[in-house]
């Protein structure tokens, strides 16, 4: 039955049915939901989301996937169901977790992806487990940018990231005035759907009137800064196998530059890579996989690595 934390059922038609399931992983149980193909033996896609937000990210894009692959989207440990796994947190851990999740399950190969954050995880999970991976998408997300000399690598996560951060150490009296909260986000300008809303109130917990978000701010900086060097940025380098990035023509707060744009992307040497850049025009970082224009491409692309029509 499709279900969201609040106990409401989102009113768009369409709004497909998920599972919630625990898989163990180290130090206790990862919350994943679980949209089931039609076919119990049709391919299975494995869905990583950004650094603070959780599993129902990909709600539209399994809407749009249509039962034709089972997509699994795990809150990732430190946020959502997952929220009380405990560290070591990091990028390493959430690949790491992904493996365990498959075994668990007994479903790979999959179909990786990742958004943001999460296609960072997706690429250096391909890369720490290369039989893993049967396809590879990621999503405005996965290359790296070096760290101007001087700057702190955590000063420069919280000048990227700091409005999402402050968020969680913000409580809210219930659960309209989060969504008040988030409507006045200028990303989601004229992109507000029960899809979306869904998608944010599964991030809180607690109690009235103290809600707050399920991320764990200690989490969140480990993962930020893990993205910015090491085997996580080398990680798009060493992919075992050619993959599409999908970049958003928009940043996070809707502003014209977005993460990525051509420059950027032949400076970070991606021409070296075997990933395979591609625009998605009339998309900001959060509607490349929200809004309905942006899941239907990232659908498409995933029924393609799947090798599904």
């Amino acid at each position: 039955m499709t279900h969201t934390p609040d106990g409401t059922r989102p009113d768009e038609p369409g709004f497909p049915p998920y599972e919630e399931l625990r898989v163990p992983v180290a130090g206790g149980e990862l919350a994943v939901l679980r949209w089931p193909a039609a076919d119990p033996a049709a391919p299975v896609v494995l869905a990583l989301h950004g650094i603070t937000a959780n599993g129902l990210t990909w709600a539209r894009v399994a809407h749009h996937l249509a039962g034709r692959v089972t997509l699994l989207a795990p809150d990732l440990r430190g946020r959502g169901g997952s929220g009380t796994l405990p560290g070591p947190y990091g990028i390493t851990a959430h690949a790491d977790d992904m493996a365990a999740l498959v075994r668990a399950l007994d479903v790979g190969p999959v179909v990786l992806t990742g958004h943001s954050m999460g296609a960072f995880a997706a690429a250096l999970t391909a890369v720490r487990h290369p039989a893993l991976p049967a396809g590879l998408l990621l999503v405005d997300g996965g290359v790296s940018f070096p760290v101007p000399a001087g700057l702190d690598p955590d000063d420069l996560v919280t000048a990227v990231i700091g409005p999402a951060m402050r968020r969680l150490s913000m409580t809210f009296p219930d659960r309209p005035a989060y969504r008040e909260f988030w409507q006045r986000h200028p990303a989601f300008a004229g992109a507000w759907s029960p899809w979306v809303d869904a998608y944010i109130q599964r991030d809180l917990v607690g109690e009235e009137p103290a809600l707050r978000s399920s991320c764990r701010l200690d989490a969140v900086r480990v993962d930020g800064t893990g993205q910015l060097g090491g085997e996580v940025a080398d990680a798009v380098h060493r992919l075992p196998r050619p993959a599409a990035l999908l970049w958003a023509e928009r940043g996070l707060m809707d502003e014209p530059q977005g993460l990525y744009d051509e420059q950027r992307l032949a400076a970070a040497g991606v021409d070296r890579t075997p990933l395979r850049p591609l625009l998605v025009p009339g998309t900001n970082h959060y509607t490349i996989v929200v809004g309905d224009a942006g899941a239907r491409v990232v659908a498409e692309h995933l029924l393609t690595e799947a090798g599904v029509s």
